[in-house]
């Protein structure tokens, strides 16, 4: 039975092909079959204080479903949809006792260093690479590891496992059951929302409004510290390549949190993924992130050309300051520049600009106009 939405203004959505409600119950199966192990599995299974509530995506295997844990909504996901789609852990195959299989240390240390090498392209620290699997042997050790391998195997649960306590831009994963990992439910953007993001009433009033042109405002300097964190904040660039007001959410306080970093890499992941053949510069585009092919030997460019910034300008900012509201609470002059600014941050220089090189001095450009159009606003509602 699929929950009742108490809300009309948003409606259950029909249910998706492929998404069965029931799918936990299968994952309950293999948890109580000894097959997979988790710091969720018990409220899920046993205690019924994980609660499915439906279906928000199924395709390819990939199967985003909310839930509810100990009274907070949450998101479970997985990129395949069975335990068994993931190929087992060598080093567990053989006696199914527990304790039956001498697995060594540094055996598993250079297996899970294959693996993050794999999926985002970096080479990590003894200590770091120690964080992402189960230490000691208890009765579940087997399982554990076998629940392990299926979550390494998912780049994103990777990604995210190692930008824990690094990033208030990034979504901690809460737990998992198997290869089925949660992370803090939070309403995605959408281009139906007028203001691209749900305000819950802190905009309020008209769509020129002071409450709505704040909340643009406080977003906007969100996304650029966003874009500065994860250009400058971390041993490598991490590159944006799927920018969409679906893949980020808005927290109470404005804050801006990427809830689908599929599509995010890091600069040695970024560089072998655009070093492809190709025989135009049309064949260098991998989503958002593009590249400029060398006709001289048919090959892209490992460096990425446009920025962070460059497509976070052109397609979020543009949708807030692409026009002039007459009943706007920020001034002409001021709406005026920031459309200027953010023209020439989608746009650095045109065709023959450099966005890299661009981009600092259109960056605190951006920042300046929109800290003035708070002070302005504050001043405004006095």
């Amino acid at each position: 039975k699929r929950p009742e939405c108490r809300d009309q203004l948003h409606p259950c959505p029909p249910p998706l092909a492929g998404c069965d409600p029931l799918s936990p119950s299968f994952q309950c199966q293999d948890y109580e079959g000894g097959a997979l192990a988790g710091d969720l599995c018990e409220d899920l299974c046993a205690a019924g204080r994980l609660r499915y509530r439906r279906c928000l995506y199924y395709e390819r295997g990939k199967k985003v479903l909310q839930a509810d844990w100990r009274g907070r909504p949450v998101i479970l996901k997985s990129k395949e949809e069975a335990f068994a789609s993931f190929p087992p852990l060598s080093l567990l195959e053989g006696p199914a006792e527990e304790g039956g299989q001498d697995v060594l240390e540094a055996e598993l240390l250079l297996l899970v260093a294959g693996e993050v090498r794999s999926a985002l392209g970096l080479e990590l620290s003894r200590s770091r690479l120690g964080a992402l699997w189960p230490r000691g042997r208890g009765p579940r050790w087997r399982r554990q590891l076998a629940s392990l391998w299926a979550l390494l195997q998912q780049e994103e649960f990777v990604l995210l496992s190692l930008l824990r306590d690094l990033s208030r831009h990034a979504l901690p994963v809460l737990g998992s059951c198997g290869h089925f990992y949660a992370v803090e439910y939070l309403a995605a953007g959408s281009p139906r929302h007028r203001a691209l993001f749900p305000l819950d009433g802190a905009a309020g009033g008209s769509p020129g409004g002071r409450g709505q042109a704040k909340a643009i405002s406080d977003m906007a300097l969100s996304f650029l510290d966003m874009v500065s964190h994860f250009d400058n904040d971390f041993s490598h660039r991490l590159h944006l390549c799927d920018v969409k007001p679906e893949n980020f959410a808005i927290r109470s306080d404005f804050t801006v949190v990427a809830i689908d970093v599929d599509m995010a890499f890091f600069e040695p992941k970024m560089r072998e993924i655009l070093e492809q053949n190709c025989t135009g510069d049309e064949d260098c585009n991998f989503f958002d992130c593009f590249s400029k092919c060398d006709l001289r030997v048919n090959k892209c460019g490992a460096q990425r050309v446009n920025s962070n910034l460059q497509v976070v300008c052109d397609k979020i900012f543009r949708h807030w300051f692409s026009s002039t509201l007459k009943s706007s609470a920020i001034s002409f002059q001021l709406q005026r520049q920031l459309r200027e600014a953010v023209r020439e941050c989608a746009d650095p220089g045109g065709p023959a600009g450099d966005p890299q090189r661009a981009a600092p001095k259109v960056f605190w450009k951006l920042q300046r106009l929109l800290q003035a159009s708070l002070r302005e606003l504050q001043e405004a509602g006095k």
